[in-house]
Formats: C-alpha cells, structure tokens, sequence
C-alpha cells in the first residue's frame, strides 16, 4: 500500500484548517451585530465589550497552543518532503487565527443563553465552578472536560456584573435577582 504523498496530506490539513479559521473569523464577525446593545438589559442580562489588550490575556493560553502548532511542523517538514510553502500557508492560517482571537469582542448574558464570539450558547451546555476576582472568568463546555473551557474577558467592573448573573443563574435565584434590579419581568 504506498503512502500519500506529502503534498496531498499537506493540502487535506491546510483545507481542513482554512474551513476552521475562516469560519471562526466569519462567526467573531456577527458578534457585533448578534450583541447590538452595550449595559444593563431589561430581562435582567449584561451586555458588555472586550478591548484587545482584555482579550490578549483572555486567549493566552490559545495563543500559546497555536504558537507551538504553528512551529512544530517545521521541525519534521525537510524529514517529510513537503514543499515549504504548505507550512508557510498553514501558518499564516494560524497567524489569521490569532488576530481574530485577539480583535475587541461583545459579549451577553440572558436568562437563557450566554453569547461570546459570535456564538450562543445556552447554559444547559455550561458548568461554572465560580470566580474569585481576576481578569477573565472561566466556565466548562459540559462533556468536554477540562479540553474546552470557555473564557470570558473584559473590564473588571463587567466581570463583576457578569459573576453576579452567573451566581444567580446556576444558583436558581435568577427572578430574585431580577427583583433585587427592580425589574417587573424576568425573562
């Protein structure tokens, strides 16, 4: 049986990488549009902003992780036969990666959903295990593990807005902190 030659396999993971960061740059687009309005929402959620310098230390940690994606293969590449550019065309996929997780973000919070990089997630999905201060808050993709947190960034006054709805919605008081807001309604 004769092995693919480098250039296919390199093509197959250059394509599937392009399908990812291009999706994900597209979807961090329509986070602006998805949260339209910043502050204190009606039903009893928080919209709030992210700078760059808030999602740097957000995505360190991804940042890393493609860091060291983006340098591995040139370790094995003369090995392997692949033409140079392949991993030039790789990395400067993952480089696309890397300013999309660090461009200024809109988050929200409702009763029922949690909105972050364009994406919406309702809280069934979520498990958080708490915040005791710090520059971002952290929750779990159920049935991930530890492979998929979560992150939440911004000013340290939003965050604490965010960890009070938090605290509320995992703890079942969201009506009550509804009331406590003096809202008539709780969504």
């Amino acid at each position: 049986m004769a092995l693919a030659s480098p250039s296919v396999i390199a093509a197959a993971v250059v394509g599937m990488v392009a399908v990812v960061v291009l999706y994900d740059g597209w979807r961090v687009t329509q986070g602006r549009s998805q949260v339209g309005r910043l502050g204190r929402l009606s039903s009893g959620g928080f919209a709030w902003q992210a700078d760059a310098g808030r999602e740097l230390i957000r995505n360190g940690s991804q940042l890393v992780t493609l860091g060291v994606m983006m340098a591995l293969p040139w370790i094995l590449f003369e090995r392997s036969g692949t033409p140079i550019w392949w991993l030039l065309l790789f990395d400067g996929l993952l480089a696309l990666h890397c300013i999309w997780l660090v461009l200024p973000k809109r988050y929200a919070i409702t009763r029922t959903h949690l909105f972050v990089d364009g994406f919406e997630h309702a809280w069934e999905s979520l498990r958080w295990a708490g915040w005791k201060g710090g520059e971002r808050i952290v929750l779990q993709r159920r049935g991930w593990w530890l492979f998929a947190p979560l992150p939440l960034g911004g000013q340290p006054d939003d965050l604490v807005e965010v960890a009070a709805r938090l605290e509320a919605l995992f703890d079942g008081d969201w009506d009550e902190f509804c009331a406590e807001l003096g809202l008539d309604e709780a969504e």
